[in-house]
């Protein structure tokens, strides 16, 4: 897999909503919406750029702890971020409010909107960064790692039969993820493939009664956005009748900087309880 981000480094530099962006002039203060990419940002050495975050924005905790909050992913503070003056303004489609994204637009220079679907997206999404940040070396360095470490999680999903799971964010109402999402398409490089195959919304509610249960080999709880504990492992699977997990949620679902090590913990996580050395 092509990992290397210089042979690319005259394209343009476009983001999920094909907008085209240049390299950062003058001044540069970032207000990250997003808790991966606030991570990301830090990780490309970009903490002291960085004026502005939402509460939920937790990694790295004490690079994070000085940095202002302007609110939450959904319910931003506008009075906030302007009395920041942000020059680059970081959302995501899944996380962000399209009409909180457009009242921010205007008066924030510039908003770089992501949208990573499966872990590979993170390569475009370092160049994406790394270019107007002037941070490419940096760049490069993760997808560098993040290329080793796809590698290691598509050879667990050759080593092993592929099993269908159930991965739960929420309890009552119980709800799964759909093949769509980026939590998804990561447990499908280690070789779990989540059900229901067909869901009409990416985050749908869950019947244990419904005849797809029948396939389902094991269900995972993960620790975010609802924060599962062992004491629902039971309770779970009394209701499935199936192996019970937990999950780290972070490691399933952070794109960014977290990417590599998210595929590395799943590609273990999948050997442990495989029982495979």
């Amino acid at each position: 897999m092509k990992t290397s981000l210089s042979p690319a480094a005259a394209a343009p530099l476009r983001d999920a909503l094909g907008t085209e962006h240049r390299p950062a002039a003058g001044e540069l203060r970032i207000v990250s919406l997003v808790p991966s990419l606030t991570e990301l940002v830090c990780d490309l050495g970009l903490a002291d750029r960085l004026v502005g975050r939402t509460g939920f924005c937790v990694h790295p905790r004490d690079v994070l702890k000085p940095i202002p909050k302007v609110g939450g992913t959904k319910d931003v503070k506008m009075d906030v971020v302007r009395a920041l003056a942000p020059t680059h303004l970081i959302v995501n489609v899944d996380e962000n409010r399209r009409e909180t994204v457009e009242e921010l637009a205007a008066f924030v220079p510039n908003v770089i909107v992501t949208h990573p679907c499966a872990p590979a997206d993170n390569l475009d999404l370092y160049r994406l960064f790394g270019g107007i940040f002037h941070c490419a070396d940096r760049a490069a360095r993760l997808a560098a790692e993040l290329g080793t470490a796809l590698a290691e999680a598509q050879g667990v999903a050759r080593e092993l039969p592929r099993e269908e799971v159930l991965y739960l964010i929420w309890r009552e109402p119980w709800m799964s993820v759909a093949r769509d999402t980026y939590i998804s398409a990561t447990l499908a490089e280690v070789g779990w493939d989540t059900l229901p195959a067909d869901a009409g919304q990416r985050y749908p509610e869950i019947d244990w009664q419904v005849p797809w249960m029948a396939g389902v080999a094991r269900v995972f709880l993960s620790s975010e956005p609802y924060r599962f504990r062992e004491r629902h492992l039971a309770e779970v699977a009394a209701l499935s009748r199936r192996a019970v997990a937990m999950i780290d949620g972070e490691m399933a679902s952070w794109y960014g900087s977290r990417a590599a090590a998210g595929l590395r913990y799943l590609a273990a996580l999948r050997r442990a309880l495989a029982g495979v050395a």
